[in-house]
């Protein structure tokens, strides 16, 4: 099989640099992505507490329809 030629090491040094050079690009892409995914997970909480809200709205009002029927 050989060796690896210069055009392949010349490869994998690129590869590295761009992945693990300059300013930590990789852990403020991480932070990012982290960032993320926690106001993707408070959005849907807030998301889940109005839609519950409606649903217990919708709930009493038709509890007190009930009421004032069986009042009737």
């Amino acid at each position: 099989m050989g060796t690896f030629s210069i055009w392949h090491w010349l490869i994998v040094l690129v590869v590295v640099l761009v992945l693990f050079g300059g300013r930590g690009k990789i852990p403020s892409l991480m932070g990012d992505v982290a960032k993320g995914i926690k106001s993707f997970k408070t959005n849907m909480k807030d998301e889940n507490a109005a839609s519950s809200e409606k649903i217990e709205e919708a709930g009493t009002t038709v509890a007190r329809e009930e009421d004032e029927t069986a009042k009737s």
